[in-house]
């Protein structure tokens, strides 16, 4: 794959608007959305550094797709991954109790 196709995957996969990730990795937004069109070109070393810190991946990934996350991101159910993204997008208190959920349900928090 390309790596435009590499970093749609990333992005895709941690949720995460573009505009976060431009302003995360310290560059413009219009540079960001250049690296996502058609036959664009990559971006330099130390941007590529800087969108894949932001985005947990290595350069190597984002250049050609080699990693062992990629194989993680499809073992995580679709269903899972939209619940994540919701999650992220709650108020911090409502994403505690969310937590204090889950963590009762798979039996590691007692009931208080």
């Amino acid at each position: 794959m390309s790596f435009r196709e590499n970093l749609r995957e990333a992005i895709d996969y941690c949720s995460i608007e573009q505009k976060e990730l431009a302003y995360k990795a310290g560059i413009s937004l219009q540079s960001l959305e250049s690296y996502l069109r058609k036959n664009s070109s990559i971006p330099s070393a130390d941007k590529a550094v800087k969108i894949a810190q932001v985005l947990g991946v290595t350069v190597e990934y984002l250049v050609n797709g080699d990693s062992p996350s990629k194989k993680i991101s499809t073992l995580i159910d679709p269903e899972i991954r939209q619940l994540i993204k919701v999650i992220k997008n709650m108020p911090v208190n409502k994403q505690r109790i969310v937590m204090k959920i889950a963590l009762y349900l798979a039996g590691i928090l007692k009931e208080q």
